[in-house]
């Protein structure tokens, strides 16, 4: 199915963001949102979003963020504050969500969260801060506290992007691959950024959690998925092996059970 172009208002302006609907018509089973990471869009995903609606015969909505995908692109003068994930948890999803009737009350319903990395980031704030609109997350590979070990390889990515092919091949899933790229670096370098931290706002959970994370993800430690737990205890923990920072990519069978198995689980009227 191809994606389409939403318009919004967000940070006072008009933008329009990318979606693409999975499996429609299932229009009685549940809703996954597709959130990616800080490199992602919608193409990005791959197959994943498509095989994992057809695993557990649900609808999907995947999307490219603002900045990223066909998307708006973030103006090159543009720099993203510390608080950026924030605002496209609490600003620009909740917008995206009222223009496509989704949540309490809305024609296509109450939605669950499937994020990766910054993705799974954005899953956690929206949940935390909006509880009655989420009826469970899944999160691959969140982010809740900057560590060294983050810090250390998204500079390594920096280098990458300058000195190797990194840009032409993101560049076939961006509009405007400098934009999407350098958005998402300079503020995950800026010194300012270390002291993000999002375990204050964790306690607010109230709805069921997975975490998954592999044992070689080469940008966060275990500590991501383990803090989750200590902070929300209905979390569930999944800890993959021979897996890196993408559990979609590197154990999809794995993950896709262990997932759908989960939402099953704590949707009542699959039971």
């Amino acid at each position: 199915m191809q994606s389409e172009l939403v318009e919004i208002t967000f940070d006072v302006r008009r933008i329009e963001v990318e979606i693409q609907w999975l499996r429609p018509e299932r229009a009685q089973r549940p809703l996954v949102v597709f959130l990616h990471e800080g490199l992602g869009s919608i193409s990005l995903w791959r197959d994943f979003p498509r095989n994992f609606c057809e695993a557990g015969d649900y609808r999907g909505l995947v999307i490219s963020r603002y900045g990223y995908g066909r998307s708006t692109p973030r103006p090159h003068d543009e720099k993203w504050g510390v608080d950026f994930m924030h605002r496209q948890a609490r600003e620009a999803l909740p917008a995206l969500f009222d223009a496509l009737e989704i949540g309490p009350g809305r024609a296509r319903g109450i939605p669950w969260l499937l994020g990766h990395s910054d993705g799974g980031s954005i899953a956690l704030i929206y949940a935390a801060s909006f509880p009655q609109a989420v009826d469970g997350i899944t999160v691959l590979a969140p982010h809740i506290i900057v560590e060294d070990l983050s810090v250390t390889s998204i500079a390594a990515t920096r280098q990458t992007y300058l000195e190797t092919d990194l840009r032409s091949k993101l560049g076939r899933h961006h509009d405007d691959v400098d934009s999407a790229f350098w958005g998402w670096n300079d503020i995950w370098l800026d010194p300012a950024f270390r002291h993000w931290d999002l375990r204050p706002l964790l306690p607010q959970l109230r709805c069921p959690v997975l975490a998954a994370q592999g044992e070689d993800d080469e940008y966060g430690t275990m500590e991501q998925i383990e803090g989750i737990h200590r902070y929300a205890p209905q979390t569930a923990l999944l800890k993959l092996a021979r897996c890196g920072h993408s559990p979609h990519r590197d154990q999809p069978e794995a993950l896709t059970q262990a997932a759908v198995r989960h939402i099953n689980a704590h949707t009542s009227y699959l039971k």
